[in-house]
């Protein structure tokens, strides 16, 4: 194996262990949100979906941008004091530090402005690098937190996936897939959004350039799984003010009293959540392709991860990540 883990001795494993422990505890109570970026300009718009969907103080952001480790080494081996100093000042910048500043830009054009939060810089080595692990937090006076993240991982969806593991995160938030598999272009990696789609145990968002459309598209099949997601997303959008059309599918006709009973039922949850729908639709055919012809010309498609484990989701697929693939605007797949 070309690159290894740094090392820690047994007792350092147990401090850092329950220092992640007590971590989890605090942010238990936060709605916490992951925005990757990877230094394209169409990247950016996680961080624009971050901002809208972290309404209140109640809300954190972290932004991540991931080096693979090769850049690191391309980069000359500079010394963590450069690297921790680039996150905060001008002057020297690895890869991503300029990226992560422009988030700070992003944020404050939506409202967020950490200029005069109290800020923390930390540093953790990983995987050998020089550079290592460097994150900037700064704290609101009212206590909402917003993290710059430059962590170094074998490859992003490695660092995505392993930045999980460190939350807990309620969302993620990732770019367009335009490459899965066999397409041409791509902003994240060929494979990363599909990897982290398929590994990740949070919902994920994965965004497309649809801020300019309306609406919450929230898809339900009426079994008490997908009622949970029509629960959360809809307090989602609630908090944006965003309207909410709620859709089901049947497969022949037969079957459509069925679909229109799934959305009655979750109209009614939703009034007694004092939550109102703008509309409610149903339609007989391919769910698959029927969720992605109606709900794409809103701003975000909801669909509900059916329960699989990571290793049926890898094996046998599923509809969200088919779905997930083939909308042509932002799709949350909700777990």
């Amino acid at each position: 194996m070309l690159f290894t883990r740094t090392k820690l001795s047994d007792r350092q494993e147990r401090a850092v262990q329950k220092t992640l422990h007590n971590l989890r505890q605090q942010r238990r109570n936060r709605f916490r949100i992951l925005a990757c970026i990877d230094g394209t300009e169409e990247s950016f718009i996680t961080v624009t979906f971050a901002a809208r969907l972290a309404v209140n103080d109640e809300c954190d952001i972290i932004v991540l941008y991931v080096r693979p480790i090769d850049q690191a080494l391309w980069s000359g081996g500079l010394q963590l004091r450069i690297a921790r100093q680039n996150m905060m000042e001008s002057g020297f910048e690895l890869p991503g530090v300029r990226d992560l500043k422009r988030s700070l830009e992003i944020l404050k054009e939506e409202g967020i402005d950490v200029e005069s939060w109290p800020q923390e810089a930390s540093h953790q080595d990983a995987w050998g690098d020089p550079a290592g692990d460097t994150k900037v937090e700064y704290r609101s006076p009212k206590g909402r937190s917003v993290v710059l993240k430059l962590k170094t991982a074998p490859d992003a969806a490695h660092g995505i996936l392993d930045q999980y593991e460190l939350g807990p995160y309620n969302l993620m938030v990732l770019g367009e897939p335009s490459r899965w598999r066999s397409e041409f272009k791509a902003w994240f990696g060929t494979g990363v959004v599909q990897e982290v789609v398929t590994h990740a145990s949070c919902s994920v968002l994965v965004a497309r350039p649809s801020l300019d459309k309306e609406g919450f598209f929230i898809c339900t099949d009426g079994s008490s799984r997908s009622m949970q997601a029509v629960r959360r997303a809809a307090v989602l959008a609630h908090m944006q003010g965003a309207s909410i059309t709620l859709f089901s599918v049947a497969p022949d006709e037969a079957s459509r009293p069925a679909a229109e009973e799934a959305v009655a039922n979750a109209k009614a949850l939703l009034k007694a959540m004092k939550i109102t729908v703008t509309d409610t639709r149903t339609a007989v055919g391919d769910t698959v392709d029927e969720i992605i012809e109606t709900g794409s010309s809103y701003r975000i498609i909801v669909v509900t991860d059916e329960g699989r484990s990571r290793l049926q989701r890898i094996f046998k697929g599923s509809k969200a990540s088919d779905v997930v693939r083939g909308a042509r605007t932002s799709v949350l797949d909700v777990r």
